[in-house]
């Protein structure tokens, strides 16, 4: 039985992604920073007839936290096959990078870069013993400097420290994927669309249910290209 580990996977599409692998047949680990949440979550797994899935509290803002998380999982598990990287937030409104509150900017990218840096590292050891291990960030298309260079689509000017921490999300994705090119790793960055779910006040155009496909889809494909990002279908997105 494979193992994943979901952060952020207390609601929204890291919930999705969790029940959707726990009837695969994985082994899923609920990461979430509050214990009443993770907990909550885990049972409503259980009601559902999934077993396989077990609360484990993760704040990754904080290194103490991530560690004890670590330590909690390697006592319960040989390795670790799968790290989805999926806890964010968007920061508060708006964000015009010309007058953008700095404190506002470190808390998005504490959550949303450094947070998923932190984790892969300290958990990467715990991958190495995996026959096919796999890092799945989870970023938005809003991070691709393409997508933001073309004039045809919409102002986003209110999402730039969001945006900013997704483009580094991704920097980390193709940089770490090319230090491993050589290895079993499979790392990619993948976006699951605008997703109705407490980050954005349920404003998004798909569910919960259908955003996570993409990411099950990535940690089940038999053959993944490494060190890509790719959109809600599959289809490969441009840095």
């Amino acid at each position: 039985m494979k193992k994943v580990l979901i952060t952020g996977a207390n609601q929204g599409i890291g919930f999705e992604t969790a029940k959707q692998l726990s009837q695969l047949g994985y082994y899923v680990y609920l990461g979430s920073r509050n214990e009443a949440n993770g907990i909550e979550a885990q049972n409503t797994l259980n009601k559902m007839g999934l077993e396989h899935v077990e609360f484990i509290q993760l704040d990754v803002t904080d290194i103490d936290s991530v560690r004890s998380a670590k330590e909690k999982l390697e006592a319960k598990a040989q390795q670790l096959d799968v790290l989805i990287n999926n806890a964010a937030i968007v920061g508060e409104q708006p964000q015009n990078m010309s007058s953008n509150n700095l404190n506002n900017l470190r808390n998005v990218f504490e959550t949303n870069f450094f947070g998923a840096v932190q984790t892969t590292q300290l958990f990467i050891d715990l991958l190495e013993k995996s026959d096919e291990p796999r890092i799945i960030n989870v970023s938005s298309p809003l991070g691709s400097l393409s997508v933001q260079s073309n004039s045809q689509n919409p102002n986003y000017r209110i999402y730039d420290a969001y945006s900013s921490s997704k483009t580094a999300l991704n920097a980390f994705t193709l940089l770490l994927a090319k230090e491993l090119q050589d290895t079993r790793f499979k790392i990619v960055s993948v976006e699951p669309g605008y997703t109705a779910t407490n980050l954005n006040q349920y404003q998004g155009t798909q569910t919960a249910e259908q955003a996570a496909g993409i990411i099950v889809k990535f940690c089940t494909l038999s053959d993944v290209p490494t060190g890509k990002f790719f959109d809600r279908n599959g289809d490969e997105l441009p840095w």
